[in-house]
C-alpha cells in the first residue's frame, strides 16, 4: 500500500504505529480540451475582467463575499492561524455502535496498515471491534485540515472513514422530505407485494457485479474512433411514464421477477430498465391486464438490446 500518512492510533495509554493508504480511487475517462485549429491542449489563464488583462499569482488575494458583489481580501498569513497543527497522531475520542453512523455523515474511506511490529496490538483492536460491534469516533489531522474520522472494523484490518461535520449535512431537506410523507397511507396488500419483490430481488451483495458500465462503454467506442471503425448510434429509451396503477405496477414488477422467487439477472435487469412504471389504468382489472402482458413483453427482450450502452 502507498502511505500518505504515518502516525499512530492513540487510546487510553495505548498508542500503535499505522500508516494511511487512499481505499477508493474513481476511474473515469478523463479528457484535454484542444484547439480545433491544431488539436494542441489550450492553457488557462487567470483574467481581470475590469481591467482586461491577465494576471499572475502575485496579483491575486483570497476574497470571501461580505454581500452580492463585496468581497474581503484575505491574506494567506492570515488564514494560517486557522490551519490545523500538523499531528501524528489518530486520537480515539469514544466508541459507537456503528449503526449508530448514518451512511450520508461517510466522506471518504483509507485503509489503515500497521507499521512493522505493530501488528499485534492492530489485530487486538481490530478484534475487540468486530465482537463488540463498535468503532471509533476520533479527530485526524491530515495535510493541515482537521477531520472528524471513524475507525471501524472491515473484513479483519481496519478502515477509517473521514466524516462530515453535522452543519455539511442538508438535514433541513432531509426533513422537508419526511414531512411530505407524514400522514400518507400505505395499502397492506401493496406492502406485502413490494416486500415480496424486494425479498424476491434479494441476493449477496458482490460489487464486482456491477462494474462501470458507461466507462466501457466509452472506452470501446473511443477505441474504435481510434482505429477508424464506423460507430453505429445508440438505440433512444423512452422516457417512462409517471406511475397511475401502482398495483398493476407490482404485480408486473413480480411477474417480471418470476412471481416472487429468486430472480435471474436477465429479470433484474428487465426490471431496472423496464417500462413498467409507464403501465397505465385506473383500475385493478384492465390495468393489471396490461401491465402483465408489458412485463411479459420485457421480461422476453433480448440482454443484449437491453444493456444498449448510451
Amino acid at each position: 500500500m502507498r502511505a500518505i500518512w504515518n502516525g499512530f492510533i492513540s487510546f487510553g495509554l495505548v498508542t500503535i504505529p499505522v500508516s494511511v493508504g487512499l481505499a477508493q480511487q474513481r476511474n473515469d475517462v478523463s479528457f484535454r480540451t484542444l484547439s480545433r485549429a491544431n488539436m494542441q491542449p489550450v492553457k488557462q489563464k487567470r483574467w481581470d475582467p475590469a481591467r482586461d488583462v491577465e494576471v499572475g499569482p502575485d496579483d491575486t488575494v483570497k476574497g470571501w463575499e461580505v454581500s452580492k458583489g463585496r468581497y474581503l481580501p484575505v491574506e494567506d498569513a492570515e488564514l494560517e492561524r486557522f490551519a490545523a497543527r500538523q499531528e501524528k497522531t489518530i486520537r480515539i475520542l469514544q466508541f459507537v455502535e456503528v449503526s449508530e453512523v448514518d451512511p450520508v455523515y461517510f466522506e471518504r474511506a483509507y485503509w489503515l496498515e500497521p507499521q512493522e511490529r505493530a501488528e499485534r496490538p492492530y489485530l487486538l483492536l481490530t478484534r475487540a471491534m468486530e465482537k463488540t460491534g463498535r468503532a471509533a469516533l476520533g479527530r485526524f489531522v491530515l495535510s493541515t485540515k482537521e477531520h472528524l474520522v471513524l475507525l471501524r472494523a472491515a473484513d479483519g484490518m481496519l478502515a477509517l472513514e473521514t466524516l462530515y461535520y453535522p452543519e455539511d449535512v442538508r438535514t433541513r431537506d432531509q426533513r422537508e422530505i419526511v414531512e411530505r410523507l407524514t400522514g400518507i397511507d400505505v395499502v397492506d396488500e401493496e406492502l406485502a407485494m413490494a416486500e415480496q419483490l424486494v425479498e424476491g430481488l434479494a441476493k449477496p451483495f458482490e460489487p464486482e457485479a456491477y462494474p462501470n458500465e458507461t466507462r466501457r462503454a466509452l472506452l470501446e467506442f473511443l477505441e474504435a474512433k481510434a482505429a477508424g471503425t464506423e460507430i453505429a448510434e445508440p438505440e433512444e429509451t423512452a422516457e417512462p411514464a409517471p406511475v397511475i396503477d401502482l398495483m398493476a405496477a407490482l404485480k408486473a414488477s413480480l411477474a417480471a421477477a418470476g412471481g416472487g422467487g429468486a430472480a435471474g439477472a436477465d429479470d433484474q435487469l428487465s426490471i431496472e430498465q423496464s417500462r413498467l412504471r409507464g403501465v397505465k389504468g385506473g383500475g385493478e382489472g384492465d390495468g393489471g391486464a396490461e401491465a402483465e402482458k408489458a412485463a411479459a413483453k420485457t421480461a422476453k427482450k433480448p440482454a443484449s438490446k437491453r444493456r444498449k450502452a448510451s
